[in-house]
């Protein structure tokens, strides 16, 4: 009986140190993260964004993983005047997958969850005019989202501190596509 105790004790000692992982510790092949993704949800205190997320479609990024670790983004953008496209290098920051770019502003990004085959959820922090601010991205590897990754990404969401009125999902749109002109 003594044992057993001691047994369920050290299966409990090592669930809740498994629990206790914090956010952003998503451990992928980055060769898994590479590829075509949909950006399908977001959540931000930026207020240019909020005041425009009813305007805002679900956008196209392509990840290629260079040799040296560095990450191309290429992303593809619906506004309501334009399709804006641009890439981004993102170099690793010697945090488990964090990744900064200098690419138009400073901007940081860390994967938070995923399963390296249909979602991940990154946040993302960018500086602007002194000012620290912060998203939280889903990107999906199809348009359609499952609603178990939807209610994940809101819990994350959630957790970031982001409310309800400051997340949103993103609807689809076929005009703004990767690899067009």
């Amino acid at each position: 009986m003594r044992s057993e105790g001691l047994s369920l004790g050290l299966v409990l000692l090592c669930l809740l140190r498994v629990q206790a992982k914090p956010l952003g510790t998503a451990e992928p092949d980055a060769s898994k993260v590479a590829g075509t993704w949909y950006i399908t949800a977001m959540a931000s205190d930026s207020k240019t964004y909020l005041e425009k997320k009813d305007q805002l479609k679900m956008a196209m990024a392509n990840i290629e993983v260079l040799g040296d670790g560095d990450l191309n983004v290429s992303f593809a953008i619906p506004t309501p005047e334009r399709c804006m496209k641009f890439s981004s290098i993102y170099k690793p920051t010697g945090n488990p997958d964090e990744y900064h770019s200098s690419d138009r502003g400073n901007k940081t990004v860390q994967l938070v969850n995923t399963d390296s085959s249909s979602y991940m959820v990154v946040f993302a922090t960018r500086e602007k005019n002194g000012k620290k601010l912060k998203m939280l991205r889903l990107y999906s590897r199809a348009q359609q989202v499952r609603p178990k990754i939807i209610s994940l990404f809101k819990r994350f969401a959630k957790q970031y501190g982001f409310t309800d009125e400051t997340i949103w999902i993103l609807p689809t749109q076929e005009e703004c596509q990767l690899g067009e002109p």
